[in-house]
C-alpha cells in the first residue's frame, strides 16, 4: 500500500482504509516517493493536516484516439508566513505527461473553483482531468457510483494542477492561533495563493512553461485577482486566464442595470422549459437570445431607470414584451413594478406544473413543500450534483490516486467571516492585461446559469475594456447548459475543445516578443 510520504519534522499518520464500490479501471503504477524520508510505522490515525506530502502514480489515458501517459502527483505544499513558516497546507493533485521532452514549451494549467469556500473537485473530476463522472448525458446522477476515463481531457497539451484553498479539500490551517484573515478574504486569498503557486512552480520547475490560469464561479474573481498579484508580486506572467461562470468582478451594476441584465437568463430559462410562445420556441436558442440582449439594453434598461416617470402606456409595452420573453405573466410583472427577483423566477416560472427551476442550472427541477411563496425551497442542482461528487473524489483519491488521509475532504469548508472589501479584481485583471501583451481571456457560460448568468459576464467583459484595446484578446463562449456546463455530455466535449484551441492560439510562436 503506498502511504503519503512524511518529511523531517512532520507528523503524519497511517490512515485507515474505507471501502468503497467503485467503477473498475485498470490499477495505478505507484512510483517511489520523490525523498528518502518513510513515514511512522504504526502511528495512530489523525485529522491534523501534515503540511507537505505526496504521493506519485503512474496512469494513462486515451484523448482524441491518443494514448496520453501521464503521473499524478497527489499531496500537500505549505503557506509559509513571513517569517518562513508553515501556517497552512494546501491539498493539490498535480498531473503531468510523461512522454514529453521539452517541458520549458509545455503550457501549465492552475485550475480553481469557487464558493470561496469551495474544494476544486468540481472541474477536476468533471471537465479538464484525465477522469470524470459517471453520470448520464444530462449531468444528472446514477448508480453505483463512480468515474471513467476522459476522452475529452485538456492533459494531451497541458500540464493541470487543482488546488483546494484552506478549509476546502484536505487543505487546513496548521493551527487554530492562526488567525482567519490570512485566509478569509479577497485579498488575502489572492495574496496567500500567489505565494504558494510561487512554491509549486519552483518545486516543479515550471518557471519557463506558458502559464495559464482557470478559475470556476468564485475561483473567477480569485483568478482575475491573481493574474495581477502574479505578475505584480511573484513576477510571473501569464499567457491566459479563462474564466468559467464568472462573477461580477467587483464591476458596479446595482439599481437598474441589475434589474435589466437578468433577462436574457430568463428568457434562455424559459425556452429550455417550452414556456413561450410558438415562434419563439420555434427559433434556435442561440438565434433568440440576440434579440432579447437588444431589448435588454436598447427598451428594458431605460424602461426601468425612469421609475415613476414613465408612461402608463409605456410601462405596460414593456410588461409585455419581458412577458413574451420571460413566460412570466405580465400582470405578476406589472404587481412587480417591472422587477422579478431570481428567486422569485425560480419559484414562478412553473409554479403552474408544481416544480421549481434551479439556480445554477435551471434545466433541473425541484419540489416544495407548497407551491406558494416567493423563492424555492431549495436549489434542485447542487442536490443532485453533491449527490454524484462526493462519493467519486472520495473514491478516486483513495483509491485511485492512493492518498490515505482521515481528514475529511470538504466539498464545501467554512471560511465565514469573508472580508468582500477592496474587490477590484476585473480591474486587476485589464490591469494585467494592459501590461503584458501575451495574456489573453476566454470567458465560458452556460445559458441556464441563474446565479453567474451569461448576459452579466458578457456585461463584465464591455466593462473591463470600455475603450475597446484589448477586445482582440478576449473571447466569449456560451453552452446549452448551466453554471457548470460541462456535465452535459456535449457541452464536456465542446467546452474543452474551446481551451484546447484557446491554449494553441495564445501560445506566440518562437522568437515573438511581448510588445504592443
Amino acid at each position: 500500500m503506498t502511504m503519503i510520504k512524511k518529511l523531517p519534522a512532520l507528523a503524519f499518520a497511517v490512515a485507515l482504509s474505507l471501502n468503497f464500490v467503485y467503477a473498475q479501471r485498470p490499477q495505478p503504477q505507484t512510483s517511489a516517493p520523490s525523498t528518502s524520508a518513510e513515514p511512522v510505522k504504526g502511528a495512530t490515525p489523525s485529522r491534523t493536516i501534515v503540511p507537505e506530502s505526496e504521493v506519485v502514480t503512474q496512469h494513462q489515458v486515451t484523448i482524441k484516439g491518443k494514448s496520453v501517459p501521464y503521473k499524478a502527483v497527489t499531496g500537500t505544499l505549505p503557506v509559509w508566513d513571513e517569517d518562513g513558516k508553515p501556517i497552512a497546507g494546501l491539498f493539490y493533485t498535480y498531473y503531468e505527461r510523461t512522454d514529453i521532452q521539452n517541458k520549458e514549451s509545455r503550457p501549465l494549467v492552475i485550475s480553481f473553483n469557487g464558493g470561496p469556500g469551495s474544494a476544486s473537485v468540481w472541474m477536476h473530476i468533471a471537465y479538464t482531468g484525465p477522469v470524470v463522472l459517471k453520470i448520464d448525458d444530462e449531468g444528472y446522477p446514477v448508480q453505483p457510483y463512480g468515474y471513467k476515463d476522459n476522452p475529452n481531457s485538456i492533459l494531451d497539451v497541458a500540464d493541470i494542477v487543482y488546488i483546494d484553498p484552506v478549509n476546502t479539500g484536505y487543505s487546513r490551517s496548521t493551527s487554530k492561533d492562526v488567525p482567519n484573515s490570512k485566509f478569509f478574504g479577497v485579498r488575502a486569498d489572492i495574496k496567500y495563493l500567489a505565494e504558494w503557486i510561487n512554491t509549486f512552480v519552483t518545486r516543479t520547475n515550471r518557471w519557463a512553461s506558458p502559464k495559464y490560469l482557470i478559475g470556476e464561479s468564485y475561483g473567477t474573481t480569485r483568478v482575475s485577482g491573481l493574474a495581477l498579484e502574479l505578475q505584480s508580486n511573484q513576477w510571473m506572467y501569464l499567457n491566459g486566464v479563462i474564466l468559467v461562470s464568472p462573477t461580477e468582478l467587483g464591476i458596479e451594476r446595482s439599481g437598474p442595470v441589475e434589474l435589466a441584465l437578468r433577462w436574457p437568463y430568463y428568457a434562455a430559462t424559459a425556452w429550455y422549459h417550452k414556456a413561450l410562445a410558438a415562434d419563439l420556441q420555434a427559433k434556435k436558442l442561440q438565434d433568440f437570445l440576440p434579440e432579447v440582449e437588444a431589448f435588454t439594453m436598447k427598451e428594458l434598461l431605460p424602461a426601468i431607470a425612469m421609475g415613476s416617470e414613465i408612461s402608463d402606456q409605456l410601462r405596460k409595452d414593456i410588461a409585455a414584451k419581458m412577458a413574451r420573453y420571460s413566460g412570466i405573466s405580465e400582470k405578476v410583472i406589472l404587481q412587480n413594478n417591472l422587477d422579478i427577483s431570481t428567486n422569485f423566477f425560480w419559484k414562478e416560472l412553473l409554479r403552474d406544473k408544481g416544480f421549481t427551476v434551479g439556480r445554477l442550472d435551471s434545466r433541473y427541477r425541484g419540489l416544495d413543500r407548497s407551491d406558494a411563496g416567493d423563492s424555492p425551497d431549495y436549489n434542485a442542482e447542487l442536490t443532485s450534483w453533491l449527490h454524484s461528487f462526493t462519493p467519486a473524489i472520495n473514491m478516486y483519491i483513495r483509491n485511485e490516486l492512493n492518498y490515505k488521509t482521515d481528514l475529511k475532504y470538504n466539498m464545501f469548508g467554512s471560511v465565514s467571516p469573508w472580508d468582500n472589501t477592496g474587490n477590484r479584481t476585473g480591474e486587476n485583471l485589464r490591469q494585467a492585461m494592459a501590461q503584458n501583451p501575451y495574456l489573453h481571456l476566454m470567458v465560458q457560460s452556460g445559458y441556464y446559469d441563474g446565479a453567474c448568468d451569461y448576459f452579466n459576464a458578457k456585461y463584465s467583459m464591455w466593462q473591463m475594456d470600455p475603450g475597446g484595446k484589448l477586445k482582440s484578446r478576449m473571447s466569449f463562449k456560451g453552452y446549452e447548459s448551466g453554471h457548470m456546463m460541462y456535465l452535459r455530455k456535449d457541452d464536456l466535449a465542446t467546452g474543452n475543445a474551446d481551451i484546447r484551441d484557446f491554449i494553441l492560439k495564445s501560445l506566440p510562436a518562437a522568437g515573438v516578443p511581448a510588445k504592443f
